[in-house]
């Protein structure tokens, strides 16, 4: 079966994100009341498989994210 695959990979919390900072003081310095601003990896493709939650598990663990200091989530749809 044919998958539609979102994976957002965050880094875990109390940890510094260095783009989102910048981005954020830029924001702030354009007159945007914006804090703690964090910037997320976004994933999105289509898989062909039986088992999609274990295969996309695997995905975030060996590639898509470090779980020593991401955290991830994924939503996994059928493609009509």
């Amino acid at each position: 079966m044919k998958w539609k695959v979102t994976v957002i990979v965050r880094l875990k919390e109390g940890l510094n994100d260095p783009e989102g900072r910048v981005i954020g003081n830029a924001l702030r310095n354009l007159g945007y009341a914006v804090e703690n601003l964090r910037v997320p990896k976004y994933f999105e493709f289509e898989l062909e498989s039986e088992n999609p939650e274990e295969e996309v598990e695997g995905m975030c663990r060996k590639l898509l994210a470090n779980p020593l200091i991401h955290s991830w989530e994924y939503r996994i749809e059928p493609v009509s």
